[in-house]
């Protein structure tokens, strides 16, 4: 396994739910159009492009999320660009976390360029990971989409005054609640097994099936795994609803997303639920003694639950994003 599939399966598993080519092509197409983590980012600002006959010198600024103009950033961690460390611009009450990048690498071309190479694209979401999760420990962010890149700090400030409603408002939201992952899988021969004991009506069919030979046998067998089918997709829907239901109770707000592509991600089983939860920072051992119970409470049939984050809000960012 190469070092950026070890990576995105264990940083990214929304990035990698998404693929539905082959690993390396749909890697590289949803870094391209959604963010580290493989999350819708909010807001949208539209990067600023150097001219062309610019682009190889000179530099410009990534920006990797925004924050409290009072939140000050722990240490001094590098950016995508090695040699820049990452800077806080402040404008009015908020801030924006970015670093300078050479247009070299990063303007227009150079940067279509790159997002081809496999170790290039590594290392820098590496990097806007980095400063994330570090900025997110210091306190609430909203989460820029990967490759977001201004010409300079004007086009910054811009952004800040265009969306200073809508940031200040999802930053007031987001304080003191983190968002964590939470994904429900099931033994598929388990659920089956399950839904089959508790159904009498598959078991008069196969009662009925005992006393028959030939082509009756056989029809009555099409039914019952047909019937078996819909009874085991009812089961795994009630399961989940159950699940997401309890989650609900003790969370601020929630986001189903699509189940991870198997291939990619390596799990076994069905995953039926992969959601995102917004939770009150004080409650987070509660939701891992709720996730707890509802394994427990499913364990006939073959239930796991996976808690992961936690995570920049991108699911929860975007949804207050501006139309």
């Amino acid at each position: 396994m190469s070092g950026l599939e070890e990576w995105a399966r264990a940083r990214a598993p929304e990035l990698l739910a998404r693929a539905e080519e082959e690993a390396v092509a749909a890697l590289r197409q949803a870094l391209i159009e959604a963010t580290v983590g493989g999350r819708p980012a909010a807001p949208k600002p539209a990067p600023s492009r150097e001219p062309r006959r610019d682009q190889a010198e000179g530099h410009a600024l990534w920006a990797y999320a925004v924050t409290r103009a009072g939140q000050a950033l722990s240490g001094a961690p590098a950016g995508v660009d090695p040699g820049a460390p990452v800077e806080r611009i402040v404008h009015g009450g908020l801030a924006v976390l970015a670093s300078r990048v050479p247009l070299a690498e990063f303007g227009e071309d150079p940067l279509r360029e790159n997002l081809n190479r496999l170790d290039w694209l590594e290392r820098v979401a590496r990097a806007h990971e980095t400063v994330l999760e570090q900025a997110l420990a210091d306190g609430p962010i909203v989460p820029l989409r990967l490759c977001t890149i201004y010409s300079n700090e004007d086009g910054i400030r811009t952004m800040l005054d265009r969306e200073e409603e809508h940031l200040t408002g999802t930053l007031d939201r987001l304080a003191g609640r983190q968002e964590w992952g939470v994904k429900l899988l099931l033994d598929p021969d388990t659920l089956a097994r399950a839904a089959r004991e508790r159904s009498p009506e598959i078991a008069g069919l196969e009662e009925e099936r005992s006393g028959r030979s030939g082509g009756g046998a056989y029809m009555i067998g099409r039914k019952v795994d047909r019937r078996l089918a819909e009874l085991t997709h009812q089961l795994a829907t009630e399961v989940a609803e159950d699940v997401h239901a309890r989650l609900e109770d003790c969370t601020e707000d929630s986001v189903l997303n699509p189940p991870q592509n198997r291939e990619l991600s390596g799990y076994e089983g069905e995953m039926l639920l992969n959601g995102a939860y917004l939770v009150e920072s004080s409650r987070t051992e509660e939701l891992r003694d709720v996730l707890t119970r509802l394994e427990e409470r499913h364990s006939a049939f073959g239930a796991r639950l996976e808690l992961t984050g936690p995570w920049p809000p991108y699911n929860f960012a975007s949804r207050l994003a501006p139309a």
